[in-house]
């Protein structure tokens, strides 16, 4: 087989419909938009979601829960599994894990470390906030856990 002989499988390659080429072509004419009204002119058609001045679906759903984005606390979130390829002995804060990449931002109410994996060095970790399973296995490894 040679580049020259490569062609797409019979039938999978169709051709569009050209509308609006005479009588004869079965799209002629309207190009199959019918004759008048807001969806046979350029440009017509409804928004998505609109029923014809109903009141829409989405508008009838109740609104459910409570959304505290004004008053929530954000924390740069890191697992014990990251901060393993760090090197023994080091002391772990936010800006060494900015600096290092780890983190994308410096959130604005600290750092939170999560239990998800394993830590098998020795390290002094600086977090504002600490779950029961990372305070675990932090101290488990060897390390001293400070709380900013």
């Amino acid at each position: 087989m040679d580049i020259q002989s490569l062609k797409p499988a019979k039938g999978s390659r169709k051709k569009s419909t050209r509308v609006g080429r005479g009588y004869s072509s079965g799209k002629g004419k309207t190009s199959g938009r019918g004759q008048k009204g807001q969806n046979s002119r350029s440009g017509g058609g409804v928004r998505p979601g609109f029923e014809g001045g109903q009141l829409p679906l989405i508008r009838k759903l109740a609104i459910r829960g409570f959304n505290n984005k004004n008053f929530a606390k954000v924390y740069s979130i890191v697992n014990i599994s990251t901060l393993d390829q760090l090197e023994p002995n080091t002391v772990v804060n936010e800006k060494l894990l900015y600096e290092y990449k780890i983190i994308g931002k410096m959130e604005p109410n600290g750092l939170k470390v999560l239990g998800n994996g394993e830590i098998t060095k020795p390290l002094t970790v600086q977090a504002t906030k600490f779950t029961k399973s990372a305070i675990e296995k932090i101290e488990k490894a060897g390390g001293k856990i400070e709380v900013i």
